[in-house]
Formats: C-alpha cells, sequence, structure tokens
C-alpha cells in the first residue's frame, strides 16, 4: 500500500469502514486507484506517485444527462481525487485498456450546482481534507466571492483556508485584512503568500501533511497555478498574466489534476470557476453567525430588518458594525440557496416517484438557514 499512500490512501478512517470494505470484498479482483485527472473523454488514474493511466468508465457514467430516467447522476460518477477499483492491465503501454468497476464512498467533497435547467451538481474534488480558497490581493480581490466559496466549503467535511496571493503587491496588508473581517470566521485561517517565493508559501505547510490532500479554488488569475508550480518545485503548470485594466486572468488550467507533493500531500489544481451555484444544501446563517446573533436580538421575533422599530440589524448597519454589502449578500445567498433547495426537493421527489410509481407527498420549502 505504500505506492498509493504516497497519493493520500488513507491510513485509517473510510479504509475500515464496512462500506468500503463491502464495495473491495465485491471485487476480489480489482485494485484500488484514484482519479487524477477528469477530462471530457475519460478519466486518467493512477496507483502511485509518477504517471497516471488512462481508463474507461462504466456504461452507466456515460449515460443521457441525469435528468433522465434511469441515468446516473453526475454527482454519483468518479471527479478527480476519487478512489475507484480498476481490472484490467494498467499503464500506457498495456495491451488490455483498464476499467473502472466501482467507485468506492466518498470521505468529503466540495460540490456546487452546475448551470442549466435542470437541477445538477457537479463535484469540484472528492476525498479532500483542506479546501485552499485563493484570492489575489490585486483587483481580484473580492471579500464577497470568498463569502460564496466558504459557503460551498461549509458541510464538505473539509477545512477552509483563505489564501491571499501577491502579498508583495500590498503596501498596507492589515486595510486588506480588515476588509475581510465579518467575511471570514474567527476559526478559518487567512494566510497572505507571494506565490513565486518559496519560503513565503511554507506558511502552508501545516495544511500539506503526509498523506493529506488539498483543493486550489479560486478564480483565474488568482494564482493557483503559480501556487501550484512552486509547492511542486518546478514550473508544471501552465501560467499567463492577468489584464492590467481589471486583473482578469485567462483560463490556463483547462481540467482539474491531482499532483503529489514533496511533502508527501497531494494538491488538486482546478481551473477558475466563474459561477458559483449553491447546492441546496447549505446553510446561510452558519456562514453569516454575526448576522444571524444580531437578528436574536430584534425586539420583534419576527423581524423582517426593513425597517420595523428594535431591528438590531438594521441599527448595526446604520453604526457600520456591519457593512451593507455583507447584508445584501446574505440576503442574495439566501434567496439562491432556497431557489436551490427547492430544486433538490423536486429533484428528490421525483426520483421517488419513479422508483415507487407513486406520486409523493408534497414536501414543504426546505430552510435555508436565513432570518
Amino acid at each position: 500500500m505504500t505506492p498509493l499512500r504516497a497519493i493520500g490512501w488513507p491510513h485509517a478512517g473510510p479504509v475500515t469502514d464496512p462500506q468500503w470494505m463491502a464495495v473491495l470484498a465485491a471485487h476480489p479482483q480489482a485494485r484500488p486507484a484514484r482519479v487524477v485527472e477528469q477530462h471530457r473523454s475519460g478519466y486518467i488514474v493512477a496507483e502511485g506517485p509518477g504517471e497516471g493511466y488512462a481508463t474507461q468508465s462504466p456504461p452507466e457514467w456515460q449515460r443521457a444527462p441525469s435528468y433522465k430516467q434511469g441515468a446516473l447522476p453526475s454527482e454519483g460518477r468518479a471527479a478527480v481525487g476519487d478512489w475507484v477499483l480498476v481490472e484490467g492491465e494498467g499503464g500506457i503501454h498495456g495491451r488490455r485498456r483498464s476499467q473502472i468497476v466501482a467507485l468506492l464512498p466518498r470521505y468529503s467533497a466540495i460540490k456546487r450546482a452546475a448551470a442549466g435547467e435542470h437541477y445538477k451538481q457537479q463535484v469540484i474534488a472528492a476525498n479532500i481534507d483542506t479546501v485552499f480558497v485563493v484570492c489575489g490581493l490585486d483587483g481580484d480581490f473580492n471579500p464577497r466571492r470568498i463569502e460564496r466559496y466558504l459557503l460551498l466549503v461549509q458541510g464538505s467535511g473539509c477545512t477552509p483556508v483563505v489564501v491571499l496571493t501577491k502579498a508583495d503587491t500590498v503596501d498596507d496588508m492589515a486595510a486588506a485584512l480588515d476588509a475581510l473581517v465579518g467575511s471570514v470566521g474567527e476559526a478559518v485561517a487567512v494566510v497572505p503568500v507571494n506565490a513565486r517565493d518559496p519560503a513565503s508559501v511554507d506558511a502552508l505547510l501545516p495544511w500539506l501533511k503526509p498523506g493529506s490532500t488539498a483543493v486550489l479554488v479560486g478564480s483565474s488569475g488568482a494564482g493557483k497555478s503559480t501556487l501550484t508550480n512552486t509547492l511542486l518545485g518546478t514550473d508544471r503548470m501552465k501560467t499567463a498574466a492577468v489584464r492590467e485594466n481589471d486583473a482578469r486572468g485567462r483560463h490556463t488550467t483547462t481540467h482539474r489534476a491531482l499532483l503529489p507533493l514533496l511533502t508527501g500531500a497531494c494538491l488538486i489544481d482546478t481551473p477558475g470557476m466563474r459561477e458559483l451555484k449553491p447546492t441546496g444544501e447549505e446553510d446561510v446563517a452558519e456562514n453569516f453567525a454575526d448576522i444571524d446573533a444580531l437578528a436574536d436580538q430584534c425586539k420583534f421575533r419576527d423581524c423582517r430588518h426593513q425597517g420595523e422599530p428594535g431591528c438590531a440589524v438594521r441599527a448595526a448597519i446604520d453604526a457600520g458594525s456591519l457593512a451593507a454589502q455583507r447584508y445584501a449578500h446574505y440576503l442574495k445567498l439566501g434567496d439562491e440557496v432556497a431557489e436551490a433547495a427547492t430544486k433538490l426537493a423536486t429533484r428528490l421527489a421525483q426520483k421517488a416517484e419513479q422508483a415507487t410509481g407513486k406520486p409523493s407527498p408534497k414536501r414543504s420549502e426546505p430552510r435555508n438557514g436565513r432570518r
């Protein structure tokens, strides 16, 4: 198991989980591998450090879109970081291409709702320990976007860390950090780094212990690929300069990839994401605990914070202790989560109806944590 552990195979926990053991026992001729790249045409898997190999996915992963009856939902298919069981020869010179025969249960995942008319979830990365939310301290700096990322990380089973790149371009770091007050909870670490400087990037090593897996998420141009190259000690990932007028980056990373680091950890680099839609499973109040605490102090229990007497939320905004932009974003995210939760409930009801052949009882609107 030493080569597998070098790419994140857990020492305990999931390995002894009855669900893992049942899947392993059901495929005694198969061997475990990890998905290290995900492309439109298929997957690259690896059984240890070094070059992975292409493998065929099960037929049910290649069916019609997930909203079609009988199709496997997209979140049920493998993503980068997943552990799978494969049969057949591996390696780029294998005579017979290997075949994925099973997906081992995930112990963590970060997801978003995919764009489109029908409700679908997209797994960004699976079986990860830490999510590095990367934001540049140039024109890319956006506390509202960081709040959105932290909302998606919530409940994933991962530890979020906010990484502020391009720290060498900022004259007043204290002011930049002050701008994040309230947007980032006290339990979330904020680490400013110069992504090109190995000594600066060493500040991330506490989250890159041997056997651990971290994923980088953030917009194009935030410095994810530069950060990856510095951690790797080689220019493996393609990078490009951002536009001078708005600090927007180009999509130099075109697919998700898992890379072993010299520390013994694994790092997943991801393309920049322009759209971050909630799945409907989030609790907005958990990420906006300050606003929730203020709402508890309002004179009226059903206060809508729209001018009612004794409203603690409006009083905080007027006093400047709560940013109006943060409160507006709280309302916006709450509406988005509520809409996604309704779509999710509809989808689950349709699946239950397909399974039983009977109409499902009407569901009450899911609670999203907004007050």
